[in-house]
């Protein structure tokens, strides 16, 4: 996903070689969830498939290998929308106590 600019201070100086480590040296091109390949039209949506890097804990200063996942684009929504549902409402009512993500 495309990095907001508000987080863009968190990421580390040398992101984009990680990211691109994570995603064609590790990964291989290909989706670490579901196998679709970068630039190939994805088998599900036939949209063409761009690989990103989600960090699976959702913070951006834990760049550690261990952490990061190449996924293409609805493996990558589909892994964050918990995480973004929660913020959203975090975000309009200060508090969210019935959804315990965390």
């Amino acid at each position: 996903m495309p990095i907001s600019q508000k987080n863009k201070k968190l990421y580390p100086k040398n992101w984009k070689e990680i990211s691109f480590y994570v995603r064609y040296l590790r990964a291989k091109g290909k989706c670490e969830f579901c196998g679709a390949e970068e630039g190939k039209n994805n088998p599900i949506t036939n949209s063409k498939v761009v690989l990103t890097v989600a960090h699976l804990d959702h913070n951006p200063t834990n760049c550690n290998l261990n952490n990061l996942k190449a996924l293409c684009q609805m493996c990558h929504n589909r892994y964050d929308i918990k995480h973004r549902v929660y913020n959203r409402f975090i975000n309009n009512h200060g508090t969210c106590p019935y959804l315990n993500f965390y």
